[in-house]
């Protein structure tokens, strides 16, 4: 059964005509309103106050509302989770390959100070001042067909930094040194 009746609110300039639609548990139905622009969301909020939308026989919310809300709440919660957990991830990446970097120009700059006698491939850590980083280098011998006069005062170093030591993250450089 619908029952038809007119609402009057100061906060409106004319009278609204609704509907309550008792079939679908009072869910209101606006026909016509005759909101101003500036008073439309105080003039709604009015009209639903003097209906009482929420009469029921027992309090409480049945069991389809608290489903229809969980689920909203998961739909918005899950990427929001899943965001906040790849923005951490990025962030000890982004650490990382700070580290790393100043890392491997303190490696660099110890390459070159040494004689051509002394570059030889060897591995090691950083002691405790930065704990679980590790680097190795390898030093070959460049070779390039139709170049042998010039390569053989070549040396290529390349320099790896990784930390722990599954090496999840990898930072390496690969550098070519004149040594006559």
């Amino acid at each position: 059964m619908n029952v038809l009746r007119p609402l009057h609110n100061p906060f409106i300039r004319h009278s609204v005509q609704a509907k309550r639609d008792t079939e679908s548990r009072g869910c209101l139905i606006i026909l016509d309103s005759g909101f101003r622009r500036n008073d439309k969301i105080a003039g709604f909020m009015q009209c639903c106050k003097g209906l009482d939308l929420a009469k029921r026989n027992g309090e409480g919310f049945t069991l389809l509302e608290v489903m229809v809300a969980l689920s909203i709440i998961a739909i918005v919660l899950v990427p929001l989770l899943v965001s906040q957990s790849h923005s951490v991830s990025l962030q000890d990446e982004a650490k990382f390959n700070t580290t790393a970097a100043l890392l491997a120009q303190e490696k660099i700059s110890e390459i070159e100070i040494k004689n051509k006698d002394d570059l030889m491939s060897d591995s090691g850590d950083f002691g405790d001042d930065f704990p679980n980083y590790f680097w190795e280098i390898k030093i070959l011998d460049v070779s390039f067909p139709g170049t042998e006069e010039f390569t053989k005062y070549l040396r290529q170093i390349d320099l790896t930094i990784y930390r722990g030591e599954n090496r999840h993250y990898q930072y390496a450089l690969r550098l070519f040194r004149f040594v006559p």
